[in-house]
């Protein structure tokens, strides 16, 4: 069993933060995102992946390496031409076994996937999908099911609240017989959702669904990047943090805190940050790795990137800051403010 995970999208969403660093290398408090779904896939004993990119894939590969330094192999089937979630998968499949799992590159979540893969096998389905409920089901293709978890059929986004039938929708973690991929055109854009699955319901096929209401997110939007922060750091999406615990949040040990550091939990201070006596870290605040405050200088609800500077009495709340940012003294960085890497904003501007 190996398991493909489709990592080739722009993100266009979250610019301008992907604007020079790839989705999945995005770093999700002291990890690059995708880190956390190798964690996931681990705990059912995969050891071989295969990343499948297109947009900027040196920048996976120059973070991910062949998998070694994050306990597994990893191998990259690169897209030329943009091929839809199931071409990626079928590009991969010369790499695949019997059994394939399938992440989309956006999607965090502690479904219980050992449960999954088992209930794949007894039940003889030939795919089955991970579906989790939402508030809004009707912004989202659903899909139907009968009582006993077998795919009835797929509904593209309703138009009519009489076609709301349910409160799940496809939380991108599939898994598939890969024999089945032969229904995959090769060297194709094809969609895994509108045509993949739909095609084996027309063949007859077993497909089944595995309902997760537990903790799922996609990260794609800068307000659902900012709450994954906030849930790990509250203790919503459980991850091991490196460092040692302080004052109701996390510092590394290779950060320094200069006595007189105000900490208000919860927060995660990483490896070379230095806040400076004075200056004020949370609550909610992620400072990835080299990030430096000033002091009197305050960070809250915000999640900043290596290398950035943040100047004495500046202040920095509810807001996104990319690598190597400079905010000046007396600054104000508001809620909703996303800043690509590299931005200055001068003494005493407001931005939001």
């Amino acid at each position: 069993m190996k398991a493909v995970i489709l990592a080739g999208g722009e993100g266009t969403r979250l610019r301008p933060l992907t604007l020079g660093v790839p989705k999945p290398v995005v770093p999700v408090v002291d990890r690059p995102f995708l880190a956390h779904q190798l964690d996931l896939l681990a705990t059912v004993g995969v050891k071989e992946i295969v990343f499948s990119v297109a947009y900027q894939p040196e920048r996976v590969e120059a973070v991910f390496g062949d998998g070694g330094l994050f306990g597994c192999r990893i191998r990259y089937a690169v897209e030329e031409t943009p091929l839809g979630t199931g071409g990626a998968v079928k590009n991969a499949e010369r790499h695949l076994d019997d059994v394939t799992i399938v992440f989309n590159g956006d999607v965090l979540t502690d479904v219980d996937l050992t449960g999954v893969v088992r209930s794949h096998r007894q039940s003889g389905a030939r795919a089955t999908l991970v579906l989790t409920p939402v508030p809004n089901p009707a912004a989202y293709g659903l899909v139907e099911t009968d009582a006993s978890g077998r795919v009835r059929s797929f509904i593209e986004k309703p138009t009519d609240p009489s076609q709301i039938t349910t409160d799940t929708i496809n939380a991108g973690i599939y898994i598939l017989d890969t024999a089945t991929l032969a229904l995959m055109p090769p060297g194709e854009n094809h969609s895994i959702e509108r045509a993949f699955f739909p095609g084996l319901l027309r063949r007859g096929d077993l497909v089944r669904a595995w309902v997760h209401r537990g903790y799922w997110i996609d990260i794609g939007t800068p307000e659902k990047y900012l709450q994954v922060h906030r849930d790990i750091l509250g203790g919503r999406f459980p991850v091991r943090l490196e460092g040692a615990p302080r004052e109701g949040g996390w510092v590394h040990g290779e950060a320094v805190v200069e006595a007189g550091a105000e900490l208000a939990g919860p927060f995660y201070i990483g490896p070379g940050c230095r806040v400076s006596a004075g200056a004020r870290v949370g609550p909610d605040a992620v400072l990835t790795s080299a990030v430096s405050l000033a002091a009197r200088s305050s960070v809250r609800d915000s999640v900043i990137w290596a290398g950035s500077e943040i100047g004495e009495s500046a202040a920095v709340e509810g807001a996104l800051l990319g690598a190597q940012v400079r905010v000046g003294s007396w600054a104000r960085v508001g809620p909703g403010a996303v800043l690509g890497d590299r931005t200055l904003v001068s003494d005493h501007s407001r931005t939001s």
